[in-house]
């Protein structure tokens, strides 16, 4: 049984890769400091995985409490380092709780790796680390830009930490995925996104206004350069997140892998905000109040991914549709609200 570790086990997408690395026969083991998540998330996962999903509060930056986990669970056999702070507009208004988490935080587990002799990682990265680019369609070869935000700047930093440990670490595998824009929930609408307060991603924003928790939606700005001066992005179902997850796991255990390697994670086709919301309506019925707001700082016009290489090199592609996204996000959110009841 191959034993992983999940920093950032209980949030949004680790609870979602946890459950498909327990389907998929691996034994996952969570770590979660409970930031921007609820100890219930854990429980939830071990109720839908059928098994108890070793669980443990820990902040991942906090070396000597990451090693006694290490120490309990006896052998660790890979990591996949989700724990981040994620929001875009909140690290250009507060960068320093960026970077400190965002890169000590890695420089932590990759420290941990280190002294544990852990050799395998999935590092969960982001299309923000290619910056300010020009391109809409970006591929994992780009040369990378300066960042738009504080958050992409963390990004960067972390991909290029890896990249100088694998000059000098031998028979360490690294795999970083640069996921766009995860949205939806499980299917079965047990198991989603659960923003701490007022959520800063979009899709839970429209789900909870379709609730009436938010009296409208604000659509930040409809004068870019795109077709209908929405912000354009790829936006993939958190189920694709999770079983691309699975895949670079499977990958980097292989001893041909090479010693770093990268994925761009997305559908390859972008969707303006705009249509995002009307796509909701359509599928849900539900008719959202909403007005134009101004411009948040950091926000890029339009990008999307080619997804080429992860399909030829780790045979994974996107299999739910933004329409699957969107009425699992919103029977996660009507389970949410049912519950509070």
């Amino acid at each position: 049984m191959i034993k992983v570790l999940l920093t950032g086990g209980a949030g949004y997408i680790g609870s979602h890769i946890a459950l498909a690395l327990a389907e998929k026969g691996f034994e996952p083991v969570l770590v979660d400091n409970y930031s921007n998540s609820l100890p219930w998330i854990s429980d939830r996962i071990s109720q839908l995985a059928g098994k108890k999903i070793p669980s443990y509060e820990a902040d991942c930056r906090d070396v000597i409490a990451m090693k006694e986990i290490v120490k309990n669970e006896g052998k660790i056999d890979a990591i996949v380092h989700l724990a981040a702070f994620k929001a875009v507009g909140e690290s250009v208004q507060n960068p320093l709780k960026y970077y400190r988490n965002n890169i000590n935080g890695t420089a932590a587990i990759l420290q941990l790796m280190s002294d544990c002799s852990i050799h395998r990682l999935v590092f969960s990265s982001s299309c923000t680390v290619y910056g300010s680019t020009t391109k809409t369609e970006v591929f994992e070869s780009d040369a990378w830009s300066e960042a738009n935000n504080p958050y992409g700047y963390s990004k960067q930093v972390c991909e290029r930490m890896m990249s100088d440990l694998s000059v000098v670490q031998s028979g360490w595998k690294q795999v970083s995925l640069r996921y766009f824009n995860p949205i939806g929930a499980h299917p079965s609408g047990m198991l989603g996104e659960l923003p701490i307060g007022i959520p800063n991603n979009l899709v839970p924003y429209i789900t909870q206004t379709a609730a009436g928790i938010r009296e409208r939606l604000t659509i930040f700005g409809d004068d870019y350069s795109t077709h209908d001066g929405t912000c354009v992005r790829d936006y993939i179902h958190v189920m694709d997140v999770a079983s691309a997850h699975v895949m670079a796991l499977e990958y980097v255990l292989k001893e041909n892998a090479p010693p770093i390697d990268q994925f761009n994670i997305g559908t390859g086709s972008g969707l303006s905000v705009k249509e995002l919301v009307g796509n909701f309506e359509k599928v849900t019925g539900v008719l959202l109040p909403k007005i134009i707001g101004p411009r948040r700082l950091g926000d890029a016009d339009a990008i999307y991914a080619n997804v080429a290489k992860a399909s030829k090199k780790i045979g994974w592609h996107a299999e739910f549709s933004i329409m699957d996204a969107l009425y699992h996000a919103w029977l996660w959110q009507q389970h949410l609200s049912s519950n509070s009841k």
